[in-house]
């Protein structure tokens, strides 16, 4: 991406998001959010994140985005629509670690936090271990969310990134929290981190379903 291609994505990007969240008819499912009296950890994965950045705008959540060049973009798109972020990826690899350690130290200060467990480059749908660390250091419940619009397009992204189209319903979907242990051994940390997957997973199916668009999701 050029420069000037960058410069017109991040100055129209959260107008156009404003724009065609508008049309949109939203749907909420599962677990009511203000059931959880406190900060959490939005936890969804990477292809889904678009509608979220409508849906849940101007709350002033912390969000772990990548330091690739996309992630700039997303960063500076969501610092016009009411996010912050911290810059680093849900690996251990470089500066993964300290942007877990920053991460959770902004969820015990009582800060809402936001992360996709199998970012920033996949597999997709598959959590990687920095939203586990991350809800053990901070204490904060994982909540996992999904989205999923009647009408759309999938992207040829390694993430199958959803765009949904104007005037879609899309459904948003919450799971059950779930809440993780300061201190696991490693199978039980391998376990845990299964159950966060296997809940983003079924959120997302039921997000799918909910629209009419389950058989669409590959």
């Amino acid at each position: 991406m050029n420069d000037l291609l960058f410069r017109l994505t991040v100055l129209l990007g959260p107008a156009l998001i404003r724009l065609l969240g508008a049309t949109w008819r939203v749907e909420w499912r599962g677990f009511p959010e203000e059931r959880l009296r406190g900060p959490s950890i939005h936890t969804f994965w990477h292809g889904r994140l678009l509608a979220l950045v409508y849906t849940h705008r101007k709350r002033g959540i912390r969000i772990l985005i990548s330091r690739h060049r996309d992630g700039e973009i997303i960063t500076r798109i969501t610092g016009r629509l009411g996010f912050r972020a911290v810059r680093g990826s849900t690996g251990a690899g470089k500066g993964g670690v300290r942007a877990i350690l920053e991460m959770a130290k902004r969820g015990r200060a009582g800060e809402d936090l936001a992360i996709t467990p199998d970012g920033p480059r996949g597999p997709r749908e598959k959590a990687q271990a920095g939203v586990l660390l991350i809800a053990q250091r901070s204490g904060l419940p994982i909540l996992p969310m999904a989205t999923g619009a009647s009408r759309g397009r999938f992207l040829r992204s390694w993430d199958r990134f959803l765009i949904p189209a104007p005037f879609a319903r899309v459904a948003v979907v919450l799971g059950e929290p779930i809440r993780v242990p300061k201190d696991l051994s490693p199978e039980e940390s391998e376990e845990t981190l299964a159950r966060i997957e296997k809940a983003l997973i079924r959120v997302r199916e039921e997000a799918d379903s909910a629209v009419g668009a389950s058989n669409r999701h590959e």
